[in-house]
C-alpha cells in the first residue's frame, strides 16, 4: 500500500499487515510509525489526498478556536494509535483560507474523512477520545 511519510512527504509502498513491528521511510530513513500527524496546506494537501491508500483524517481548525484548542491534544494522542491505518493532517484554515472556502468549510473545528482522494465523512465540532476513535475505526 501507498504510504506518504509524514516527514518528508515521500510516497512509501509499504507491505500491508496487521501491526509492524518497524517501518522506515525510504527517503528520509524516519520511522514511518512514531509520528503520524502532519501539517497541510495548498502546496501539499492534494497530493497527499491522492498518494494516500490509508484514509486520511483532516481537522480543519483555527488557533482563535476554544473546542479546535480543546481537541488538538486529543487528536494528536489518538493519530499515534493509527500508524499506518489512518494518516491525521491539520490545515490551519486562518493560514489556508482558500482550503477552507475549496472544502466549504463553515464552522471548526470540522473532521474530514479521505479516502482514494475522495471525501467519504465529515463531523463539525469537537470529539473526545473515544469519539474519533470511532469515527477513524469506521473508515478502516
Amino acid at each position: 500500500m501507498k504510504i506518504v511519510c509524514p516527514h518528508c512527504f515521500q510516497i512509501n509502498n509499504i507491505p500491508k499487515k496487521e501491526s509492524y513491528a518497524k517501518a522506515n521511510c525510504g527517503k528520509c530513513k524516519n520511522s514511518l510509525l512514531q509520528k503520524n500527524l502532519i501539517n497541510l496546506g495548498e502546496a501539499n494537501l492534494d497530493e497527499v489526498l491522492v498518494n494516500s491508500e490509508i484514509p486520511v483524517i483532516v481537522d480543519f481548525w483555527a488557533p482563535w478556536c476554544g473546542p479546535c484548542k480543546m481537541m488538538g491534544p486529543v487528536f494528536e494522542k489518538v493519530s499515534k494509535n493509527f500508524a499506518l491505518k489512518a494518516l491525521f493532517a491539520k490545515v490551519n484554515t486562518e493560514n489556508e483560507q482558500n482550503l477552507g472556502a475549496r472544502f466549504g468549510i463553515r464552522s471548526i473545528p470540522t473532521l474530514a474523512v479521505f479516502k482514494n482522494g475522495k471525501e467519504v465523512d465529515r463531523l463539525s465540532g469537537a470529539l473526545d477520545e473515544n469519539g474519533l476513535k470511532q469515527l477513524v475505526q469506521k473508515h478502516l
